[in-house]
């Protein structure tokens, strides 16, 4: 066994001799001293026995949900919100498999996650017993890894590598599956353990001479874009990006992922590309004949039609995992590392490749202040007298302000929260970009709200996802986590309304769910508010949005609903349509930039 790779934290003290404890006493302990703080699950009989323990914790605070995906998405949004890791706990068989949804999720957003799940006796398992599930073969297609333990004298071990694979490299869920007799069972149980992980060594330190290559294509381009994914706030980098991006005056846009990770406000910052980006960002990649990839992944909501993405562009590709480069689009120049080293190093080299001539990069911020000017990022007013979605959107960002945290569902509303709130500060955006979860917004906007008090934390929510996962409420109002949730109420399932309106002549086949104008309003969110301890509010008109959102900032003592009664036809603009290229954007409803009909 080799002890390399062994997480102890600074805080741990080794036992000064060994103690018998039972499985489950090992998996609290271990958590506590690996500095774990906050726990959200919920008991069954494969896990109760570390429920038993759990009760005497000083150090644990565990927060019952009323769901385990619920469990999943608020460890989600603990870790997102502060950079820690996120634990969930769930019993055997549906208790673990309602976890799966919010695995998988991490999963694709890189979110540290530690998820731990009971299992029936190890001597049951294969016989189809009760509440069993083969939950470690189920995850592993969406997990870091799995692990599954049937040992007393494993858990320690186990549990600190879960950690350190969940939070080194590249971040991710990470399952541990303990049967029911390992609980029980007695063991020596000593710390810290050692840890043996073959094979397991993230590459943070990239390679000198593909940072010196990268550095002289930067140099060389006149019309470079740095390309900035959620990779950059995952690995705490958002400083090192400011100073390398001042450093080459080069354009940068943040993807869904990485909205925060540059500040919105900054001169060279032209917003989030991709299927709903600003004209000037998508364009501004479609026209770069160099990208700088930092973290990104070349998702096919950012690339459109991938074979004619920046079809002039070479690309440098930064990522901690290797497996993402050139898995999409071949890049020139590869490097594999920590964005907060590489950055420092390719901000270095950059100096050295520019100290004699500065790049002259004015003829390509002339296109682009100009696609700045003809295209900013705007909205219709509505047409039906209700209010605008962007508008009750954009009041809460400005009104909360930068220092807030915004979790969104999926759907129109995720989109406009992305487009009209101002993100000045990484970690300050949650939302499910990978898998697009409907129902994350509610128990990740908990989560965060858990990691930090301090903080005003908003679900900025459809109708259609908050019916998902409201249940959290109960949660929130019995363990005094006082969020705010603005219900963007449409009464339709929007962004599916969207696309039957645009490619579908409008036949709306199940969309419409009866909750907003002039429906049977089913449920009526400020009764279903009430009935979990939050405080309800209902707007429908627009001088009704300030004071709501102002009243909902006062109140700390519960959570806040906001039903906001918005338009059904408001449409997410700009908008790329799926499987084409990306210079044909359009800006509104059958309008394109004129160049772009031209190429």
């Amino acid at each position: 066994m080799t002890t390399e790779s062994t997480p102890v934290p600074s805080n741990a003290v080794p036992s000064r001799a060994p103690e018998q404890l039972t499985g489950a006493q090992a998996v609290v302990r271990s958590l506590e001293l690996l500095g774990i703080t906050d726990v959200f699950g919920l008991p069954g009989g494969a896990i109760l026995p570390v429920y038993d323990p759990l009760l005497d914790s000083k150090a644990l605070r565990h927060i019952l949900v009323r769901h385990e995906q619920g469990a999943g998405h608020a460890a989600e949004g603990y870790a997102s919100s502060s950079g820690k890791l996120g634990v969930a706990i769930a019993t055997s068989g549906p208790g673990a498999t309602n976890l799966v949804t919010a695995i998988a999720d991490a999963h694709m957003d890189s979110v540290p996650m530690l998820a731990i799940t009971g299992q029936v006796f190890s001597t049951l398992m294969g016989t189809d017993a009760f509440q069993e599930a083969d939950i470690v073969g189920i995850t592993m297609p969406v997990t870091k890894h799995s692990f599954l333990v049937k040992h007393a004298a494993e858990i320690p071990a186990t549990i600190a590598a879960a950690v350190h694979i969940a939070t080194t490299g590249r971040p991710g869920p990470v399952l541990v599956d303990i049967t029911k007799d390992a609980q029980q069972e007695l063991f020596a149980f000593q710390w810290p353990p050692r840890v043996d992980l073959p094979g397991y060594r993230p590459i943070t330190k990239a390679h000198g001479k593909q940072v010196t290559a990268a550095a002289q294509l930067i140099a060389a381009a006149k019309r470079p874009v740095l390309y900035v994914g959620g990779g950059i706030i995952r690995a705490h980098a958002s400083e090192e990006l400011l100073a390398f991006a001042e450093a080459t005056n080069a354009p940068v846009v943040t993807t869904l992922m990485a909205r925060g990770a540059f500040p919105d406000s900054h001169a060279q910052h032209l917003g989030m590309p991709g299927m709903h980006g600003t004209v000037p960002a998508v364009l501004a990649l479609q026209e770069a004949d160099l990208l700088v990839a930092l973290g990104a992944r070349f998702d096919d909501r950012v690339t459109g039609k991938a074979a004619l993405f920046a079809p002039e562009a070479k690309v440098v590709h930064v990522d901690i995992d290797p497996a993402e480069i050139s898995k999409i689009r071949v890049a020139d120049v590869p490097i594999v590392g920590d964005l907060k080293e590489v950055l420092v190093d390719l901000a270095q080299a950059y100096a050295t490749a520019t100290a004699e001539q500065q790049p002259d990069l004015d003829e390509w911020w002339t296109t682009l202040d100009g696609l700045r000017g003809e295209f900013p990022l705007g909205y219709a007013p509505t047409s039906d007298g209700l209010l605008a979605p962007q508008y009750v959107i954009q009041r809460i960002g400005e009104l909360t302000g930068p220092e807030g945290v915004y979790a969104a569902g999926v759907g129109q509303h995720q989109m406009w929260a992305a487009q009209f709130i101002k993100y000045e500060r990484p970690n300050s955006w949650l939302n499910s970009g990978g898998a697009g979860t409907m129902g994350y917004a509610v128990p990740a906007a908990m989560g965060a709200k858990v990691a930090e008090p301090e903080r005003t934390v908003w679900a900025i929510d459809g109708d259609g996802c908050f019916q998902m996962t409201n249940q959290e409420l109960a949660t929130c109002t019995l363990n005094d986590i006082p969020i705010k949730v603005a219900v963007i109420n449409n009464s339709s399932l929007g962004m599916v309304r969207q696309w039957q309106t645009l490619f579908y002549d409008g036949r709306y086949s199940n969309t419409e769910l009866n909750t907003g104008h002039d429906s049977v309003r089913v449920p009526d969110f400020v009764k279903l508010a009430e009935a979990y301890g939050a405080l309800g509010i209902r707007v429908t008109k627009e001088e009704e949005v300030d004071a709501a959102i102002k009243l909902a900032l006062e109140t700390n003592d519960r959570p806040v609903v906001i039903d906001f009664v918005v338009s059904a036809d408001a449409m997410v603009w700009p908008m790329v349509p799926q499987g084409v290229s990306n210079s044909y954007i359009q800006y509104a409803r059958d309008h394109s930039p004129a160049f772009s009909e031209e190429d």
